[in-house]
């Protein structure tokens, strides 16, 4: 599988490919335009001879007319020049087939047998001869001189293409030296921005690397606007992933200190000389107890926390769930569960993380309710100025004192520690809650009499 072009070298290849066409269009356009400037100067240039010929012939007393015995330039003098004239028509003297011709076009095979109207002109070019490529203007003249016969003439000249074709030639030259030079001196220029623009790319690169290696422990920091919500995300994700690496190690360690008791009971009482009924319970009692340390570990170890990719979940349909299996359990209290559910609330995390908090609080509530439990879900501001979730739990049953939600809501250093009353159920809700940067709160419920719990959770 072939390798990936990076964004420089697809930024470099795209510009330079747009570059090319620019400098070709340009190259091409100019060439166009020279071309045809040249174009016209040659029609011009020979205009001129054109007029200097007329303005150097005259006519005798018989009305012939009499061609200038010295042409406006002395390449029409000499022999095979590139530079030749003609006039063709009658009475000119000296003029062989109504033909007459300038010294430098004598005995040559040239296309000066075109006569046109009074004031009709003609330019044509390149035409090929055995005498190579020529630019020809043809143009008929009117000539009358007093009394005398009115004379039709059309006068020719024409020039050897040699000399327009070279100066094309070498602007050519030029211009494409000048251009593949400004060419490359572009993506040299564009290699350089592109460079210094990707610098701050290159750099993030380079800090996550350090990262991995071990050699820093966040990106760092002074990166430009547009990157800056990469590398903070970024970020966010590497606090996130320590934090489920360190929590994981944490539950490993708690789960073998203290699976370490119930062990070292079940050991003593097989080294010991007590009856097998005697044996039998301890041991299912201690299994038991080792359950009980096993799923809770595993349920702190499962907490992810906020995810900083993660899709939004809804609320209610999670809570719908819960609240049926609930109902089924406790069918005969005939319990009555209501939501406050805004339309806009999201929970960001792991899925799992919010079926714990909401079965978790909502079975809490199910099981020391009367006859109603309240849900209440919206969103909040928080103190780092975003926004959070909030979420209620009240229920109408004895509540729960004062002097006991401090303790109530400990979190066990061993696995082993319950929370007196709860089981392990508000351990699990709080360390989710905390993983979340989050906190919990106990109070009475004003509405409905019983515990009220108030969980925020900050950017979930």
């Amino acid at each position: 599988m072939a390798h990936p072009l990076s964004l420089q070298t697809r930024s470099l290849l795209a510009a330079g490919i747009a570059l090319a066409a620019f400098l070709g269009l340009a190259f091409f356009a100019l060439d166009k335009a020279f071309f045809d400037a040249a174009l016209s100067s040659q029609r011009e240039r020979l205009q001129g001879y054109l007029h200097a010929y007329l303005a150097g012939a005259d006519t005798n007393r018989a009305g012939n007319l009499i061609p200038p015995e010295v042409g406006p330039d002395p390449r029409f003098d000499r022999p095979e020049s590139g530079l030749y004239a003609s006039i063709v028509g009658d009475h000119i003297r000296n003029a062989s087939d109504r033909q007459w011709r300038s010294p430098s076009a004598l005995g040559l095979d040239l296309p000066f047998g075109t006569e046109l109207e009074s004031g009709a002109s003609e330019f044509s070019g390149p035409i090929k001869t055995p005498h190579g490529d020529l630019f020809m203007l043809s143009q008929g003249i009117s000539w009358t001189v007093d009394d005398r016969p009115e004379l039709k003439l059309t006068v020719n000249i024409a020039e050897n293409a040699s000399s327009l074709q070279n100066q094309v030639a070498a602007f050519r030259r030029t211009l494409l030296a000048w251009l593949g030079g400004l060419g490359v001196l572009l993506i040299l220029l564009l290699l350089g921005v592109l460079r210094w623009s990707m610098a701050p790319l290159r750099e993030v690169a380079a800090d996550l690397a350090r990262v991995e290696r071990g050699d820093q422990e966040r990106l760092g920091e002074g990166y430009p606007r547009e990157l800056s919500g990469l590398a903070k995300n970024l970020n966010a994700f590497i606090d996130s992933e320590r934090e489920r690496l360190k929590r994981y190690r944490n539950t490993l360690a708690d789960l073998a200190h203290s699976l370490k008791t119930p062990l070292a009971v079940i050991r003593t009482q097989l080294e010991s000389e007590v009856d097998a009924k005697t044996l039998r319970w301890t041991v299912m009692e201690q299994l038991g107890r080792m359950d009980e340390i096993v799923a809770y570990q595993l349920s702190r170890g499962a907490t992810s926390g906020r995810q900083t990719f993660a899709a939004p979940l809804p609320i209610e349909p999670f809570a719908e769930e819960i609240v049926r299996s609930l109902e089924k359990v406790y069918a005969e209290r005939h319990i009555l569960c209501e939501f406050e559910i805004d339309a806009n609330v999201r929970f960001r995390g792991d899925q799992g993380d919010l079926m714990e908090l909401l079965g978790n609080l909502l079975e809490n509530a199910f099981k020391w309710a009367r006859h109603r439990v309240l849900l209440t879900a919206q969103m909040d501001s928080t103190d780092a100025g975003g926004k959070g979730l909030h979420l209620c739990f009240e229920d109408d049953g004895p509540g729960i004192a004062a002097d006991r939600v401090e303790h109530l809501l400990q979190r066990g250093v061993r696995g082993d520690e319950r929370v007196q009353g709860h089981g392990i159920g508000l351990s699990i809700v709080q360390d989710i809650v905390k993983a979340y940067s989050g906190n919990i709160q106990v109070s009475r419920s004003q509405s409905l009499g019983g515990a009220r719990f108030d969980l925020h959770l900050a950017g979930a």
